[in-house]
């Protein structure tokens, strides 16, 4: 099986949802770099409930060696560059990323990528969830951002238009 490499807004929604064990059931042990562990720190500081990576035994912390072989994308975090760089370091990887830039350079990188509608997707056609649309439209409610057809096309996949 591939490496996966997971960034920060996964991580979250799927917490969010009560759903953050789908990951280990569809990829088993994940790797979350450092600048994601650092970034859901600051939001439990804050108050937002998110997951503790280094208390979850199937999180694999890591630390890109270099940054600098990315291109100059300069409107990507931290966590969506070191996912990028652990992946470009690491063989045979899936990333896990939401953020629209951060697949744009996953794709441009020829880097095989999925989302939390896709980990959803996948969860539904494995019988590990029953239907996706009640989470669709509790991510809407966390904010998570996707297009009506995004969403529209999400449904159709899982038969549940």
């Amino acid at each position: 099986m591939a490496d996966i490499v997971c960034n920060t807004s996964p991580l979250q929604y799927l917490h969010q949802l009560g759903q953050l064990e789908l990951l280990q059931q569809l990829c088993g042990e994940i790797i979350v770099p450092t600048a994601v562990v650092d970034e859901l720190r600051v939001g439990r500081e804050s108050g937002i409930d998110v997951p503790d990576p280094e208390s979850i035994d199937w999180m694999d912390i890591q630390t890109p060696e270099s940054t600098a072989v990315l291109p100059l994308v300069t409107d990507l975090g931290r966590g969506e560059t070191e996912v990028l760089a652990l992946a470009l370091e690491l063989a045979n990887v899936t990333v896990i990323l939401d953020d629209k830039l951060a697949r744009q350079v996953a794709e441009s990188l020829s880097l095989p990528l999925t989302g939390t509608l896709g980990l959803l997707i996948q969860a539904k056609g494995k019988g590990l969830i029953a239907e996706v649309k009640p989470f669709l439209e509790q991510l809407n409610s966390l904010g998570f951002r996707a297009s009506q057809g995004t969403r529209k096309a999400v449904l159709k996949i899982v038969d549940e238009l």
